[in-house]
């Protein structure tokens, strides 16, 4: 399915809901990488903005308000409205300038995730062994759990 990416920045939750923190995690990947869906779900959003390409989708099962991730800089190859299954292209990652990704020394792709307006760690997502034995890397994962 791919390789597996080196975590460049990780996921610091902010103290209040406007504190300083990184709301998701960083993944090294150059401009051109395929982007895959990490689970079953709905593209709520697929657009700029911004000035950034940013894919949203709504993930089957998870509850309500579902769980809801957020994969960008984007050149998204879904539309709002698409089901997506895990493991499926979503789209590219996008070359972005310096000024606009301030954050990756490198190229990336922020990975987040949500429930309603409250940040989680897109980690969580992942099944513990594939996080013991090196970086994470998105791949299709059955049984999903579900982060409070």
């Amino acid at each position: 399915m791919g390789v597996r990416p080196r975590v460049l920045r990780g996921w610091e939750p902010p103290e209040t809901p406007y504190g300083r923190g990184h709301r998701g995690v960083d993944l090294a990947a150059a401009p051109g990488t395929p982007v895959r869906a990490v689970a079953a779900g709905r593209v709520s959003f697929a657009g700029q903005v911004a000035g950034r390409g940013v894919v949203s989708v709504e993930l089957s099962g998870t509850g309500t308000p579902p769980l809801r991730t957020t994969y960008e800089p984007v050149l998204p190859s879904v539309e709002k409205g698409a089901e997506v299954v895990p493991g499926e292209v979503i789209g590219a990652v996008a070359a972005t300038a310096p000024e606009r990704s301030p954050h990756c020394a490198a190229p990336c792709l922020h990975w987040g995730l949500l429930r309603a307006d409250v940040y989680l760690d897109p980690l969580a997502l992942l099944p513990p062994w594939l996080l013991r034995d090196g970086p994470p890397r998105l791949l299709p994962v059955l049984g999903l759990p579900v982060p409070e």
